[in-house]
């Protein structure tokens, strides 16, 4: 899979994620990533937070989701 961003720039490179908000391929210079908690319960109904894992964004949607910057 290439990126799509540098595809639309007219020039080709290998994504190395895939966006979860729309589905794009994304290079490394076109990717965002942020922590994704992961939450588990227990049979007990007792909620326990493991290692966060990684949420991968293109830049693109990462600004609309985002327009403050953060």
């Amino acid at each position: 899979m290439h990126c799509y961003d540098c595809y639309e720039e007219g020039v080709e490179s290998v994504a190395v994620a895939v966006c979860v908000e729309c589905g794009a391929g994304a290079c490394p210079r076109h990717l965002h990533r942020d922590p994704e908690p992961v939450r588990r319960s227990s049979a007990t109904g007792r909620v326990w937070s493991a290692h966060d894992a990684r949420r991968m964004t293109c830049l693109v949607c990462h600004k609309s989701l985002h327009p403050d910057g953060r």
